[in-house]
């Protein structure tokens, strides 16, 4: 029982720190420089999530060519300056992945 009482205190203090930040802070008095870097937060989330799924498939900086996520990455991201459209660089990123462990065996 007290495992639980850690688990929903903890959820609990987790919540109201995030929460407190959109219930009791007014964004108009945040610095416009702040108000602007915010904008590039989820790029910069998604990066960091995406990176080492790319660049460390095995656990270790694997930046050669013969590293297939990689390579898809790398694809994806010309498609995505190209098209700009999220699912061509989906479907393109997933078929040079596809098509690269094939190669590979």
């Amino acid at each position: 029982m007290s495992e639980w009482i850690v688990i929903v205190g903890a959820g609990a203090v987790t919540f109201l720190a995030r929460a407190s930040f959109i219930v009791f802070a007014d964004p108009q008095k945040f610095p416009r420089a702040f108000r602007m870097a915010l904008a590039f937060v989820p790029a910069a989330v998604l990066a960091a999530i995406v990176a080492p799924g790319l660049a460390m498939p095995s656990g270790a900086l694997d930046l050669s060519m013969a590293n297939p996520r990689l390579l898809a990455g790398i694809a994806a991201t010309a498609v995505a300056l190209k098209v700009r459209n999220p699912l061509a660089c989906i479907g393109a990123g997933m078929a040079a992945l596809w098509g690269l462990q094939s190669l590979a065996g």
